[in-house]
């Protein structure tokens, strides 16, 4: 019997374990409040003009990105989150951006804007080095 209670005690003892250490990496809702706020500040802090002014590598062109929409969904990877946005070129067309943000202090802080790039952001999701907030 007391062999018994040996393993169920160092069972419980890793599910209280597993359990805090689960709870040390939650994010609760006045943090998904507390990154969406940044990452609008952030898009509000880089307009020109009204637009987000993105530079095309490819053509050499400067492109206008007018802000149209946030997305709700929070993606997590590891200790940094990514949060997307929708925006509109000139030509009407939807352009998505997605935000790289870190914890700093007591807030956080954009660290990358990827224009149009949803295919690296999949691969690490299909990795599973990113994951979606619940």
């Amino acid at each position: 019997m007391s062999e018994f209670i040996k393993v169920l005690g160092g069972i419980l003892l890793a599910l209280l374990l597993v359990n805090g250490a689960l709870a040390d990496q939650t994010v609760g809702t006045a943090d998904k409040a507390a990154l969406q706020a940044t990452m609008q500040r952030h898009i509000d802090r880089s307009l020109v003009n009204g637009a987000f002014l993105h530079l095309d590598f490819d053509s050499g062109d400067v492109q206008k990105l007018h802000p149209v929409k946030a997305h709700p969904i929070i993606l997590q990877m590891g200790e940094y989150f990514v949060l997307c946005s929708d925006f509109r070129d000139s030509a009407g067309k939807l352009v998505n951006i997605d935000f790289y943000l870190a914890r700093r202090d007591q807030t956080y802080v954009v660290f990358r804007s990827a224009v149009n790039d949803r295919g690296r952001l999949e691969r690490l999701m299909k990795q599973r080095k990113i994951t979606r907030l619940e």
